[in-house]
């Protein structure tokens, strides 16, 4: 499994990082900062906390020039690679893009780039904190409340996809769930860990895109949660398989964002 590709970091893009810390905090229970991280330099960039002490992942605030640049809301992920720049060339050669090149960062070598149906998403060489040599990250978690629990690619090309990402990034494909004519949604794994699934792009989703699930510990006070602070629910809670359920919003600044849990008696 340590040969594949890990989702090591999640990111929010937001204009409004202290909106979006009271939603988060009241959904989810995270606790973003409420000033910028001094050692993103000039960019604000804020951690967002969990209640156990680590990190979920980050807040990149939205300014005017990238919102002009055509910067939108929305949450993306971080794929840890052994080598940025040569999977950045192969990524290309292989019909994929690059949005952001290689950059050095104190954390790490990061670069954001997107598959061949247009889906963007970060991959990163990352520096450990000292100490951390050799630990994974665990913003992941197939379990826990307050970490991203599932990773959902919407896509024009199911079958295009999945051969990509289980050539570039080690990852397998068993199982799937039927969707009628919507088509099937297919599960996908790194190792014997389940990271997600990918689907067809269906109507609402204008172009491919990685959708992410946060752990919440009860939905119903979750879905009262997102109304409440301005969020919108665009799917009611579903049963999924295990009998958790799942549903997904856009939260008051415009990111879309899933929300999966247990429904409490």
């Amino acid at each position: 499994m340590n040969a594949a590709s890990n989702f090591i970091w999640y990111e929010l893009m937001t204009p409004d990082p202290a909106g979006a810390a009271r939603f988060y905090g009241a959904v989810v229970g995270w606790t973003i900062a409420a000033t910028p991280d001094p050692a993103a330099g000039d960019v604000d960039y804020r951690m967002i906390g969990r209640a156990d002490g680590g990190n979920a992942g980050g807040v990149l605030a939205l300014n005017a020039d990238m919102l002009a640049g055509g910067a939108r809301p929305g949450w993306m992920g971080y794929l840890e690679v052994d080598d940025v720049d040569a999977k950045i060339a192969a990524i290309k050669a292989d019909g994929g893009a690059v949005h952001m090149p290689a950059t050095d960062l104190p954390v790490g070598r990061i670069a954001m780039v997107s598959d061949p149906q247009g889906a963007v998403f970060y991959v990163m060489k990352p520096i450990p904190p000292e100490g951390m040599e050799g630990m994974e990250s665990d913003v992941f978690s197939v379990t826990e409340a307050q970490h991203v629990r599932w990773n959902e690619l919407a896509t024009s090309d199911p079958d295009a996809a999945i051969a990509f990402y289980k050539k570039h990034f080690g990852w397998g494909q068993e199982g799937e769930m039927p969707m009628g004519e919507l088509g099937a949604y297919r599960f996908i794994q790194r190792g014997d860990v389940g990271l997600g699934a990918v689907m067809p792009l269906m109507d609402g989703y204008p172009v491919p895109v990685w959708n992410v699930y946060i752990g919440v510990d009860d939905i119903d006070r979750a879905h009262a949660e997102v109304t409440a602070n301005g969020g919108t629910i665009t799917n009611e809670p579903m049963e999924i398989p295990g009998g958790e359920y799942a549903m997904n919003a856009i939260d008051p600044q415009g990111a879309p964002i899933g929300f999966v849990g247990p429904r409490k008696p």
